[in-house]
């Protein structure tokens, strides 16, 4: 391929804002996409406003009121500290998704480097880096994340690069073996035989072929960003109280359940249709752009 036929490619190939509103268009003509994008969206549209249309003041506690039943003025009931539940259900996704939403890029962004770039070098370095992955997937879970926000805090500053780093590993694996299914290709081996840089080929031949591949696993990776979220906050080592958070109040109303089921099934709704909407509009996403999920990455 000469440098005219690629730049003629390259000019051929709709622009990234073109490319995002196709997807987008063939995504909500799926059934699952739009039901998966309007669990999303209105999501993150209660998450901003409803700190100006939620009924009470979150902290507000109310000794009269204390695992009072669902009435016109409390609808979802209160808790154990008499504080309203549908408010605190209604500001309990806030925090997760201001966290996930920015931890989610920083994941992609390292893991898909780091991906793209081993399985273009490959040799000793991508045996190494692989083996070092290995160690860190053999780690149990949630546990390395709880040592770390013990030792370092719960806040946002700890939160978001530690999501980010933990969950980065398996997207190493995914973007490494995407990237093995292009590099033999033709264009690929017209640049090297060009003689352009490793950086050249990431940039201009690798990562845009890549993409579709890791905007399914950015999906999917949100959604388990989001559980584990809340499984910390359920542990005690995600946000701090009074703030409301969905797997805090699950892990505080549990001990009531018998008493006050209310108090569970609010936030459990809440996080499962968030979840449930992340998981279909992903499921979407891997069909519209023909992406086999089921296939496993190079080894």
């Amino acid at each position: 391929m000469t440098d005219a036929a690629t730049q003629s490619a390259q000019a051929r190939r709709p622009s990234m804002t073109i490319r995002m509103l196709q997807v987008l268009r063939d995504l909500v003509r799926r059934p699952s996409g739009l039901i998966g994008l309007f669990l999303v969206v209105m999501h993150v549209v209660v998450a901003i406003f409803s700190p100006w249309f939620v009924p009470y003041d979150f902290k507000a506690l109310d000794s009269s009121l204390i695992l009072a039943a669902p009435t016109p003025e409390h609808i979802l009931g209160t808790d154990a500290l008499g504080r309203d539940v549908l408010t605190r259900v209604l500001l309990g996704g806030r925090e997760a998704l201001w966290v996930c939403f920015l931890a989610i890029p920083l994941t992609m962004i390292w893991g898909g480097l780091v991906g793209v770039y081993l399985g273009l070098r490959g040799g000793w370095v991508d045996e190494i880096a692989m083996r070092i992955v290995d160690a860190f997937l053999a780690l149990p879970g949630i546990l390395p994340l709880m040592v770390l926000v013990f030792v370092f805090g719960a806040g946002n500053e700890v939160l978001i690069p530690t999501l980010a780093f933990f969950f980065g590993i398996p997207v190493i694996r995914v973007a490494r073996g995407a990237t093995h299914d292009v590099v033999a290709r033709d264009y690929v081996l017209a640049a090297r035989a060009r003689g352009h840089s490793r950086a050249s080929i990431m940039w201009r031949e690798l990562l845009p072929n890549t993409l579709d591949v890791m905007m399914v696993e950015g999906a999917m990776r949100l959604s388990w960003m989001l559980l584990t979220f809340s499984s910390l906050s359920f542990l005690g080592f995600g946000v701090t109280p009074p703030t409301p958070d969905w797997g805090q109040m699950i892990s505080e109303a549990r001990v009531y359940m018998s008493l006050a089921p209310w108090g569970v099934l609010g936030p459990m709704i809440a996080l499962s249709s968030l979840i449930i909407g992340v998981n279909l509009t992903a499921d979407a996403l891997a069909k519209t752009l023909g992406i086999d999920r089921t296939r496993k990455a190079v080894v």
